[in-house]
């Protein structure tokens, strides 16, 4: 088989990991700026092709098609970044491929990847595909190649017309080793005061439901599950957290795991260690006093 990655970053290594499963000299396209090109071409890949992009990088989706359909490819890999997601899943239908998520490995056309936020595996048998994964981190193998530049058509009718930076995230909550998370049991934003009160005495960082961000009572950066945030904190407390499917998949690497909700059926009761039936607005103020 042969293998394409397609990027807009240098940061790459997993997929360069990936890609060798089934191409021992996998080819980098790289969309954008001539610096990650050269980032890239000491990553240890077979081939670097650049091409200079501006606006959206959606929009060179049918260049890239075939420009990759053009060389044989089989396996296209794309990190998962905004930008690319959003090209992977024109790559896909250009090429008539499917689309695969969360890929665990690919041997002897068999690709096994994650389903349902990774809380379970599948294997599938794979003659083309595109799949999107993480990108891993950068990679200089002590030696480079030479950058192949191309010139890609753009399509007609995308541009940028404004370009802000993204607020800094207030918190990294994948590096926090403790974690209070506050969902739909929580009844007004005014109420967080008290949540964020608890979070200080265990020296813990405040996570919420996408409810909650929803609600704009938290940013989004914040929020932990599917949508969010994966973490694994050495402690991870839930108050009024249902444990809906889309947010447990982003706890499951948690260490110890404490919830507070007042239904007893909560499913998030299934994946604790610890778990208090009870209300969260008498639950909390104990813990309090319990820890001053």
């Amino acid at each position: 088989m042969k293998a394409w990655i397609v990027t807009t970053s240098a940061a790459i290594g997993s997929l360069i990991d990936l890609a060798r499963e089934v191409d021992p000299e996998p080819v980098a396209l790289v969309l954008g700026a001539a610096s990650v090109a050269d980032a890239v071409a000491r990553s240890g890949v077979g081939r670097v092709v650049w091409a200079e992009t501006s606006g959206p990088v959606e929009a060179y989706r049918g260049a890239v098609a075939s420009l990759v359909a053009e060389a044989g490819a089989d396996l296209v890999l794309v990190p998962a970044s905004d930008a690319e997601r959003a090209l992977a899943g024109g790559l896909a239908v250009a090429l008539d491929a499917p689309l695969l998520t969360l890929p665990i490995g690919l041997k002897n056309g068999l690709m096994t990847h994650g389903v349902h936020g990774g809380i379970a595996e599948r294997t599938v048998a794979v003659e083309r595909a595109v799949l999107v994964a993480d990108g891993g981190g950068l990679v200089d193998s002590g030696t480079s190649v030479v950058v192949e530049r191309v010139v890609l058509a753009s399509a007609s009718g995308l541009e940028i017309v404004d370009s802000q930076p993204a607020p800094a995230a207030s918190v990294d909550l994948g590096t926090s080793r403790r974690i209070v998370a506050v969902g739909r049991g929580v009844r007004a934003a005014e109420d967080l005061a008290v949540i964020g009160d608890l979070a200080a005495r265990l020296g813990a960082d405040v996570a919420c439901s996408r409810p909650i961000s929803g609600l704009g009572w938290l940013p989004h950066d914040r929020v932990i599950g599917l949508t969010g945030r994966r973490v694994a904190p050495e402690l991870y407390v839930a108050l009024g957290v249902s444990g809906q499917l889309q947010h447990v998949v982003g706890v499951r690497s948690s260490g110890v795991v404490v919830a507070v909700n007042t239904d007893a059926a909560s499913p998030l009761f299934g994946e604790v260690d610890y778990g208090v039936v009870g209300d969260l607005y008498e639950i909390v103020p104990a813990l309090i006093r319990a820890l001053s």
